[in-house]
């Protein structure tokens, strides 16, 4: 499946028929988008040369998709390139059949599954999956029942321009902006707020945003900057002036295509690569 070298469902059952659906006009794994999934899973990239730490992909698709092969298995090649082991969390989606805590609840119990291989665990998310990866580092709702703990927390994460709260109820930038379909999405947007529930002593965290998204206002990077500070993290910010959303690896000629580089150095710098 997208050429990983293994697939884990996050449940502990067999691999199931039909665990995820993809978009079949989409023919090459390194652009595949996942436009359902009965069953999460995650997906395994090992490197040649390994460094001895792993780092857990959140691709984007605004919760309703995920860009499984852009901001999936092309952030993991790159990760191996730099001796990560990757793994790709293929999670589910909030709605009618799995409630708003569905995504959180995948990424936990991939943190768990994670920290116990491996020990040390960063995070990587992009667009949605950005929005996921801070969740991470937040407060977990006590009313949806699940454990999130130092097990779960990353060790660094890596954002990449992420609706934090914009989308939130009474936090949206955009005048009278709707509420995002379906209900459920909504609903988690509305009750994880990530800069505003940020936990104390954040892990180091890597931001890389485009200061004129028409999707995802830059706004959401200065929120999140400003959390961290509160909190007592350290933070870098990158606004690239001129960057389409979701420019995540492939954007040859333009600025926005050095922040890889600046990733990579940045987790050098923090002692993580």
């Amino acid at each position: 499946m997208l050429n990983a070298s293994s697939v884990r469902p996050l449940d502990g059952a067999p691999l199931a028929a039909g665990a995820v659906t993809f978009d079949a006009a989409v023919a090459d794994p390194a652009l595949a988008v996942v436009t359902a999934v009965a069953q999460p899973l995650l997906l395994e990239f090992a490197p040649e040369q390994p460094n001895g730490r792993a780092m857990l992909v959140l691709g984007g698709g605004g919760y309703v998709q995920l860009m499984a092969g852009r901001e999936g298995v092309q952030v993991a090649r790159w990760l191996n390139a730099l001796g990560y082991h990757a793994w790709v969390l293929i999670h589910r989606f909030p709605d009618a059949a799995n409630g708003p805590a569905a995504p959180l609840a995948d990424a936990l119990a991939a943190m768990r599954l994670l920290r116990e291989a491996h020990g040390s665990v960063g995070v990587v998310g992009l667009s949605s999956g950005g929005h996921l990866a801070a969740c991470l580092a937040a407060e977990t709702p006590a009313e949806w029942g699940l454990v999130s703990d130092a097990a779960t927390r990353p060790d660094v994460l890596v954002i990449g321009y992420a609706p934090i709260s914009t989308n939130a109820a009474g936090r949206t930038i955009v005048a009278d902006k709707p509420p995002l379909p379906p209900a459920e999405k909504q609903a988690m947007y509305d009750r994880l707020q990530p800069d505003a529930q940020l936990l104390a002593g954040p892990p180091p965290a890597f931001l890389v945003y485009s200061g004129n998204d028409p999707v995802v206002p830059v706004e959401n990077a200065r929120r999140l900057h400003a959390a961290w500070e509160r909190q007592g993290g350290a933070a870098e910010l990158h606004v690239f002036a001129d960057a389409p959303h979701g420019f995540a690896l492939d954007t040859p000629g333009l600025p926005v295509s050095l922040w890889p580089d600046l990733c990579a150095a940045w987790l050098r710098q923090a002692g993580f690569l």
